[in-house]
């Protein structure tokens, strides 16, 4: 059993409304499972402490459950869809893909420690990015991530450096209070972080910049999290794995593949284990066959286990249309080549490995000592197909005509 702790919407009140983000024009909202950023809110407790009871409440009630092995991973949430990120492109919100998203930085706290940190810097005339356009734009009509670019600048880089430490150090506190909750449980941590492939082959990345995620061809903006990672024991869970650069429209400029290939040879390149999901429901050959491929990027090892291979895969989602008798017999066959076409094993430890007991977080590791993640390592190479393939083309000729022939006598 897979367990996913998210911050409970709105946990914070007060009679002062807490403004939880802002973007540029002003207009501050708040949203559900959200990146409370509480090292920017002057409260009279600390939000941390909050989030650490409710998680201790968590280990209580359900110390039946963790105690008997029937939870061996829990998901701390770290933004908004539980997801380790800005709030930055939100669909109640107007945001349309594959809009570029907005920076969410312009409450009067982030404007306070940005102006203190570039005066410190040595340049206090900065301020936060203007120029950066909103949600729905393309990159080119913008004077931040165009060509040539102020994301390009020093100023432009000294913002987006601070910008995504901002998320690196809230997501290593909230962990630390994780790590705290659950020490001596037989369960390991996990954080998700979110596949934002749209715009991946504009030079800019604007939709990942104004997330957070600082990744440019010549700096990984995913490796530091994988690092904060490794210092808490904790899985890096990615989404997408299902999407290929063909599925995508060529105005987005996407490359979904790339950029999985990226992070999972970033988790793997800190030594952390690495796990993931589709992100959009998919019931077709071509989607589950990529989702087997980025499981086990060079194919089953007959010989013992593959050295790169996923820890484990969360697949979205049950629901009717999956039990269809065409899709559901497809997703049976998916699940058993997801177990290397192996017959059934009730041990599961012979599956994920041992699930020992949680230790202490390790001592934290210095921003600098992060940072040096950010240089660009060629990502390990992957197969251009899955070893263990369901099928393609023909086989979905077969089963569409079985299906019109069962059709014509019922």
């Amino acid at each position: 059993m897979q367990s996913t702790f998210r911050y409970p919407s709105g946990y914070v009140k007060s009679e002062n409304r807490i403004r939880i983000y802002s973007i540029r024009i002003g207009w501050e909202f708040e949203t559900r499972n959200t990146l409370l950023l509480a090292w920017t809110i002057n409260l009279c407790f600390r939000v941390e402490l909050l989030f650490s009871d409710y998680m201790k409440s968590f280990r209580e009630n359900m110390a039946d459950f963790l105690e008997s092995g029937q939870i061996i991973e829990v998901e701390i949430g770290l933004g908004p869809a539980g997801e380790l990120r800005y709030p930055s492109y939100p669909q109640n919100q107007g945001w349309v893909f594959p809009g570029i998203g907005e920076f969410q930085c312009y409450d009067k706290y982030l404007k306070a420690e940005f102006k203190e940190a570039a005066s410190n810097a040595g340049h206090p005339e900065w301020e936060l990015p203007d120029n950066a356009g909103e949600y729905n734009e393309k990159p080119e009509v913008t004077e931040f991530f165009r060509s040539n670019g102020a994301y390009d600048t020093e100023r432009g880089k000294f913002f987006l450096t601070w910008y995504s430490n901002k998320l690196l150090s809230h997501g290593d506190q909230v962990l630390d209070e994780a790590n705290k909750a659950f020490l001596g449980c037989k369960v390991k941590l996990a954080a998700k972080v979110s596949g934002i492939h749209w715009w991946y082959k504009d030079d800019s990345h604007a939709a990942e910049l104004t997330a957070g995620y600082y990744n440019l061809k010549d700096k990984d903006g995913y490796r530091p999290i994988a690092r904060m990672l490794s210092r808490h024991y904790a899985i890096l869970n990615f989404t997408c794995l299902e999407m290929r650069d063909s599925d995508q429209p060529a105005e987005a400029k996407s490359r979904p593949q790339r950029l999985v290939q990226q992070v999972l040879s970033g988790g793997w390149r800190e030594n952390i284990k690495v796990a993931g999901e589709n992100a959009l429901p998919r019931y077709d050959r071509s989607a589950y066959n990529q989702v087997l491929l980025n499981a086990r990027p060079n194919g089953v090892n007959r010989d013992g286990p593959p050295k790169l291979k996923m820890f484990g895969v969360t697949y979205l989602r049950l629901s009717a249309e999956l039990l269809q008798p065409k899709n559901f017999k497809i997703f049976k066959i998916f699940v058993k080549n997801m177990h290397a076409n192996q017959e059934y094993c009730a041990d599961s430890e012979k599956y994920n490995g041992r699930i020992d007991l949680l230790e202490r977080s390790k001592p934290a590791i210095p921003i600098q000592e992060l940072l040096e993640a950010t240089k660009p390592v060629e990502p390990f190479p992957f197969d251009e197909e899955t070893d263990m393939s369901i099928g393609g083309f023909l086989a979905d000729l077969i089963d569409n005509l079985i299906e019109r022939i069962a059709s014509t006598f019922n």
